[in-house]
C-alpha cells in the first residue's frame, strides 16, 4: 500500500524525469502513479523537440520513503509500459524554481551554420555565463535561435556584448544581447525611420531625379548618413534642388513607394500586440503621410516642403526633423501616449537616427551606417525588417498563426544567398 504523506513527516525532493517520443498519455500515466502515492507537486516542465519529450516532474515525498522501492517501481512499470524512458532521483539540493536567466542572446542567420553557433557558445562559455534555455524563433526568411542565459553577479556585460560583436562580423550573423526581464515583454510604442528602413530608398531621391539631380543629391545624403554632414544643412541643400517641381509629384511618388521585405507583417503583428505605431522622418510629410494612413500608423513626424502656387519652392517649413528633432519626436510621441521611454523602441539606419535610438528603450540599427551600429542595443544586416519581432520575443510560428486566422499567411521564395 503506498504511504500516506502526514502533516508531521519530513519531506524529500524526487526529481522524475521522462524521455522518449512523445505520444498521448504519457503524462496521464505518470500522473496517475502519483496520485496513488499521494506526493506533493513541486514543480513540472517539459519539453518536446521534434517528436522527442523530455519531461521533469519534481515532487516531495516522505523522507523515509524517497528512496524505497515501492514509488519507484510503480512510476518506471508504467513509463516503460508506454514505451519510455524514465529516472528517478534524489533531489533535495536543487531550489524548486529555476532563477530567471539575466539575459536574451538572439542569433539570426541565413544560414546559421553549426561552426557560427559553436563560437557564439565558446564566446558566452569563456566569459562564464551560462546557457539555460535555446529555443527556435524562426525558419523564415532568416533562421533565427533564442538563448536564454545567466550573467554571473559583478561579470563584465561590456566584455560579453564586444565579443558577441566580434563574433557576429567574424561569422556573418546578427546577434542581439538583452536584458531578460519584465522590461522586454513591456514594449508599447515603436518608431521606424522611413527610407530605407520602413521604405526601400531615399524619396529625396526619387524627387530630385525628376530634374537630373539624382546623382548629385545621393552623394550629399549618404554623406549625411554617414554622419559626414550636417542633417539639417544637408537637408535644405538638396530640397534646393526641388524648386519649381509641380506639387503633384510628390503624389507620384509617393504612388511608387516600395516597402522593405516583412514590413507589412510587422505593422500587422505589432498592431495585434497592441503597440502604438509611428514613423520618424527627415523626408517629407507629403509623401510620407498616405502610406502612414496605408499601414494604419498612429504618429507621423517628418519635413514639410514649402508649396506655392502649385509649385515647390525648394524650402521646408517650419523645424527641420533632424537629429535631435527625431529624439524629441519619440520622446514627444511617448508622452502622448503615457509610455515610459524604457518601453520605446526605435529602428533606424543613418547617423541622423543616433538620437533617436539612444533615447529609446531598444535601439536596432537597420541595415546601418558604421555610426549607427556602434550605438545600437541590437543591429540588424538581413534586408526583412520583421527581423525586428525576433528580436521583440515573437516568433515565426506566433506570427503565422495570427496571420492565419486572418487569412493572410503568404511565404515568398527566396533566393539562395
Amino acid at each position: 500500500m503506498p504511504s500516506p504523506i502526514g502533516p508531521s513527516r519530513e519531506r524529500s525532493s524526487v526529481l522524475i524525469t521522462v524521455t522518449g517520443v512523445d505520444q498521448p498519455g504519457v503524462t496521464s500515466a505518470l500522473f496517475e502513479v502519483l496520485s496513488r502515492h499521494k506526493v506533493e507537486l513541486r514543480n513540472v516542465e517539459q519539453v518536446v523537440i521534434r517528436g522527442r519529450l523530455t519531461l521533469g516532474v519534481l515532487v516531495a515525498v516522505p523522507a523515509d520513503i524517497a528512496d524505497g522501492d515501492g514509488l519507484r517501481s510503480d512510476v518506471e512499470a508504467a513509463i516503460h509500459g508506454v514505451g519510455l524512458d524514465v529516472v528517478i532521483e534524489r533531489s533535495d539540493d536543487l531550489p524548486v524554481m529555476r532563477e530567471p536567466s539575466t539575459h536574451t542572446i538572439v542569433v539570426l542567420g541565413r544560414p546559421i551554420t553549426a561552426g557560427a553557433f559553436s563560437v557564439v557558445a565558446r564566446a558566452v562559455a569563456e566569459l562564464g555565463v551560462n546557457i539555460d534555455f535555446i529555443r527556435g524563433v524562426s525558419d523564415y526568411p532568416v533562421t533565427g535561435l533564442e538563448l536564454r542565459v545567466s550573467v554571473p553577479s559583478g561579470a563584465a556585460y561590456g566584455q560579453l556584448q564586444t565579443a558577441l560583436a566580434k563574433v557576429a562580423v567574424d561569422e556573418g550573423v546578427d546577434i542581439a544581447l538583452e536584458d531578460y526581464s519584465l522590461s522586454r515583454r513591456a514594449k508599447r510604442l515603436i518608431v521606424f525611420d522611413v527610407d530605407s528602413t520602413l521604405i526601400q530608398g531615399e524619396v529625396i531621391e526619387m524627387l530630385a531625379a525628376r530634374v537630373g539631380a539624382e546623382a548629385a543629391v545621393a552623394e550629399v545624403t549618404e554623406a549625411a548618413m554617414r554622419g559626414e554632414l550636417d542633417f539639417a544643412e544637408s537637408l535644405h541643400r538638396r530640397v534646393a534642388t526641388l524648386a519649381g517641381l509641380p506639387a503633384e509629384v510628390l503624389d507620384d511618388v509617393a504612388e511608387q513607394l516600395e516597402l522593405t521585405p516583412g514590413a507589412r507583417t510587422t505593422i500587422r503583428t505589432l498592431r495585434r500586440l497592441g503597440f502604438h505605431c509611428g514613423v520618424v522622418s527627415g523626408g517629407f510629410r507629403q509623401v510620407i503621410e498616405p502610406l502612414a494612413h496605408e499601414l494604419m500608423l498612429d504618429y507621423v513626424a517628418a519635413n514639410e516642403l514649402e508649396i506655392v502656387d502649385g509649385k515647390l519652392t525648394g524650402r521646408v517649413i517650419g523645424s527641420v526633423i533632424d537629429r535631435p528633432g527625431k529624439a524629441k519626436a519619440l520622446r514627444d510621441f511617448a508622452q502622448q501616449v503615457g509610455v515610459p521611454m524604457e518601453q520605446t523602441v526605435a529602428v533606424g539606419d543613418g547617423a541622423n537616427d543616433i538620437d533617436m535610438l539612444a533615447a529609446a528603450g531598444l535601439g536596432v540599427a537597420f541595415n546601418a551606417k558604421p555610426a549607427l551600429r556602434e550605438v545600437a542595443d541590437a543591429s540588424l544586416s538581413h534586408p526583412y525588417l520583421d527581423t525586428v519581432l525576433f528580436i521583440l520575443g515573437i516568433t515565426r510560428g506566433e506570427i503565422e498563426a495570427a496571420d492565419a486566422v486572418d487569412g493572410v499567411v503568404r511565404r515568398v521564395d527566396i533566393p539562395d544567398d
